[in-house]
């Protein structure tokens, strides 16, 4: 019997025609094993930050509907000029937008959950023998609008569609050869790693490495999926996100984050009583903020101040209902930091081993480098810094833990 494997590829491997040719080419090899095969697609390049920079110009708080109604149509063209680009080479496909085969999502903008996907469209189609192509990265909601899945969400609109269809594989292309130990681009000593588990994968994902989405990650984990991350511009193996890797000994860290796309928020003179913090973080969450690190000074005369950081994406709507907040609660004011970054040493061989965070804070003292804020949870230690020392934080933490030398 045929196998059903799902592939996502992502902007940078359909950024041109001569990438899409690529990517029509890689797809036709799968076809001639005997594989049936479903594409997800991004948009070409930079077309998604293109489309929200021309959104801001016309209105700079655009509403969210709107800007969903637009960001959305990159993922269409992608998908339809891959069809076009298959059918030259008379391979026989069809191209869907993320509605049009039952991706359901909530009622968020921006940033969805998928709910369903009714997979009976799809099907119908793979038994015709044809390679179907899915725009990635939106859905329809319950009440009939386009929605789409927040940045990374073709990888969520693949893995979601890999667990519905009972996929036998899903590989996720991109423009890198797979997960490296940290950014290559600033750590030139940075190894591949070829296995990678999936809580390792999603702290590194929610930490700032961008190559997976980290609800993407989440739902490969629920559904015991594993993924393949390789390149689109090689025939290389890549690394394979799993629920258990392959090393008896696991090693202390298998990879350093970095996120420079955070921002701190202060509210100051906040009442020291019970309830108030509470009160702070529902409201947040009642306007879909999701807060990171936060971090609650020692209190003086009943008053304290409390830090949390959030996305700079959000950080306009962030500082506008902690201002309401403030107000309300009778704290004084909402201080606004956003020359920070947030370092973070991921391995779940953290677990076996003491003093990890010792010899993390102490190499990051010996060169100089402050911690403002700190978060750990079992497999992860995260330190918040001021940007212009990031470069030179995670390439000290990659050395003290010598991932140089990571098989």
């Amino acid at each position: 019997m045929s196998k059903l494997v799902v592939q996502k590829y992502g902007g940078s491997s359909v950024a041109n025609v001569e990438r899409i040719d690529n990517v029509a080419k890689r797809v036709i090899s799968y076809v001639k094993n005997n594989n049936r095969v479903v594409v997800v697609v991004s948009a070409m390049g930079d077309t998604t930050d293109e489309l929200i920079s021309l959104a801001k110009k016309i209105n700079p708080y655009p509403s969210e509907r709107e800007l969903d109604m637009l960001i959305s149509t990159g993922e269409q063209i992608s998908s339809a000029l891959l069809a076009m680009a298959l059918h030259k080479k008379g391979c026989d496909a069809i191209s869907f937008t993320g509605s049009q085969v039952g991706i359901i999502t909530d009622t968020y903008h921006t940033k969805a959950k998928i709910l369903k996907i009714e997979t009976k469209r799809i099907k119908e189609e793979l038994k015709k023998r044809k390679v179907v192509i899915v725009a990635g990265f939106q859905g329809i909601s319950t009440n009939q609008e386009i929605t789409t899945l927040g940045r990374g969400g073709s990888d969520l609109s693949a893995i979601a569609l890999a667990c519905a269809l009972e996929a036998d594989i899903c590989e996720i292309y991109t423009d890198v050869e797979g997960i490296y130990t940290a950014d290559p681009r600033i750590v030139k000593e940075a190894k591949k790693i070829d296995y990678i588990t999936f809580d390792e994968m999603l702290e590194l994902a929610s930490r700032g490495v961008q190559v997976m989405q980290t609800r993407a990650v989440e739902v490969a984990k629920k559904f015991n999926l594993p993924i393949h991350v390789r390149s689109s511009f090689t025939k290389k193996e890549g690394t394979v996100i799993m629920k258990k890797t392959s090393f008896i000994e696991e090693p202390v860290v298998r990879g350093i984050a970095l996120t420079e796309n955070e921002a701190k928020i202060t509210i100051c003179n906040v009442p020291d009583r019970p309830g108030i913090a509470a009160k702070i973080f529902t409201k947040l969450a009642t306007h879909n903020i999701n807060v990171d690190m936060i971090v609650q000074n020692v209190s003086h005369r009943n008053i304290t101040d409390i830090s949390f950081t959030v996305a700079k994406g959000v950080i306009h709507k962030a500082v506008k209902v902690s201002k309401e907040i403030a107000k309300k609660i009778g704290a004084g004011k909402v201080l606004v930091d956003e020359n920070i970054a947030k370092v973070s040493i991921v391995g779940v061989g953290m677990k076996s081993y003491p003093g990890v965070a010792a010899r993390c804070f102490s190499a990051l003292a010996k060169r100089k480098i402050n911690i403002e804020m700190i978060s750990t949870s079992e497999i992860s230690i995260s330190c918040v810094v001021r940007k212009g020392e990031r470069k030179k934080a995670l390439k000290v933490l990659h050395k003290e833990f010598q991932l140089d030398k990571i098989k």
